[in-house]
């Protein structure tokens, strides 16, 4: 396994050759805080090689829409609790399905009414993405998200992406404020 840091990058078909599926675990503890309860959410963000979305707002995989229309990219549903060992969420990544379009999908973790609630990724700890060969347990790669997110109520854990034709993955830990709509408007969609 390698452990990245922020802003490193790994060719997927050098680290694990030949595998077409990958799952994406994402995983954080969050801290007791007064009484308001969390809800993060991951989603996938499918964009093509000028960095627009892919299909418009079906380009987004999150909650309410647990795949793309291509069925390349799913999500492993809503989990509001964030309790327990391992992965909270997963986004699994189907390369031979995905559209030929799709030259991106964007990893963002967001917290649901953080401004309602007073929430912040400064709350979070041990938050981390690792991205396994589907049906192995035995990460390719993991990053520790490790910075001090006081302000932000979504970060960007990583990215899928191709290059030079083969798929890369890049550890990101770009937070921001404005949660999922935020997000969502710096690529002309919400």
């Amino acid at each position: 396994m390698i452990d990245l840091s922020k802003g490193s990058r790994i060719n997927l078909s050098k680290e694990a050759p030949g595998a077409t599926k990958f799952t994406l675990g994402m995983g954080w503890d969050t801290r007791i805080t007064d009484g308001a309860s969390f809800d993060l959410d991951a989603s996938a963000l499918l964009l093509d090689t000028n960095e627009k979305p892919v299909g418009d707002t079906a380009s987004l995989v999150f909650y309410s829409q647990l795949s793309s229309p291509c069925g390349g990219v799913e999500s492993s549903g809503d989990n509001r609790t964030g309790e327990g060992e391992g992965d909270d969420e997963t986004i699994t990544v189907d390369l031979e399905k995905l559209n030929a379009d799709v030259a991106k999908i964007i990893l963002v973790v967001t917290i649901h009414e953080a401004d309602a609630r007073g929430q912040n990724f400064g709350m979070v700890n041990n938050a981390f993405v690792r991205v396994l060969k589907d049906g192995s347990n035995d990460p390719v790669a993991r990053y520790d998200l490790s910075e001090d997110y006081s302000t932000e109520t979504a970060v960007i854990f990583g990215e899928i992406y191709k290059k030079d034709d083969t798929w890369r993955f890049a550890a990101k830990g770009d937070g921001f404020a404005g949660g999922l709509a935020a997000f969502l408007t710096g690529y002309g969609l919400n």
